[in-house]
């Protein structure tokens, strides 16, 4: 027994979608203009909600540090005080006026020479007018002594030739006492010692500083130079007084 299949067949374009399709456009066109004014009228109504009240006048517009030009000062300036100059009086200058020659005053100027005036202004030098304006300086052949603490530049510096080894005193040999005195002595242009101090004591009082100071004066120096010429200085040795050695 055969068996019979029946088919059915929707009518071609599908003629019941196209009744509907233009409502549904117009539906989804006009949702779609709703999202678009929703958005853009929430983003104005935000903006004017949050936005700052701008006070009047003209706005400047800063781009750069350099806009913003240099901070007010916090400093006041004080109050400026006008101050009266005095007036001077104007000199008084009168046109002199020719008077008889019984009633001049008598006046007798005297002009000094050159070498009065060479006296008045430097006792001690003398001018050779024989041989143009030549001055001659006589300064005493004396030699000059600085003080302890003057420092006087030289090319060639005093050098000791001769060192008079110092006593060592008795006290400080029995007790086995040792010590290390710096002496300053002056130093003449013929090498011998003038005048002697301490510069640092041994610290003790043995007699250390003492002996030290007594031998410094029978040393001999060769003297310093200064332009080619020996002059006077001050120099500072060291004096040891050690017992295997004596003072040194």
């Amino acid at each position: 027994m055969a068996k019979t299949m029946s088919v059915s067949f929707s009518p071609y374009g599908a003629f019941e979608l196209k009744q509907k399709y233009q409502r549904n456009m117009f539906m989804g066109t006009m949702f779609a203009l709703l999202l678009v004014v929703v958005v853009i009228g929430g983003t104005y109504i935000y903006r004017a909600l949050t936005a700052e009240e701008v006070v009047g006048g003209n706005v400047q517009i800063i781009k750069t540090i350099a806009d913003l030009g240099p901070p007010p000062t916090v400093a006041k300036k004080p109050p400026r005080i006008d101050i009266a100059q005095p007036k001077a009086a104007a000199p008084k200058v009168g046109i002199p006026k020719p008077v008889a020659d019984d009633e001049a005053p008598d006046m007798d100027v005297t002009i000094a020479s050159k070498d009065e005036l060479a006296q008045i202004v430097a006792p001690d030098v003398s001018v050779d007018t024989t041989q143009g304006q030549k001055i001659v300086v006589d300064i005493p052949d004396e030699e000059y002594l600085p003080a302890p603490d003057e420092f006087v530049p030289t090319e060639i510096p005093a050098e000791m030739i001769f060192e008079e080894p110092p006593e060592y005193p008795r006290l400080a040999k029995q007790a086995g006492l040792e010590g290390v005195v710096w002496v300053k002595a002056l130093v003449t242009k013929d090498g011998t010692v003038k005048q002697a101090m301490i510069y640092k004591s041994s610290g003790s009082k043995a007699g250390f500083d003492e002996a030290a100071v007594a031998a410094a004066y029978k040393c001999k120096f060769k003297p310093a130079i200064q332009n080619g010429r020996p002059v006077a200085v001050w120099v500072a040795y060291q004096v040891e007084f050690t017992l295997t050695g004596g003072g040194r």
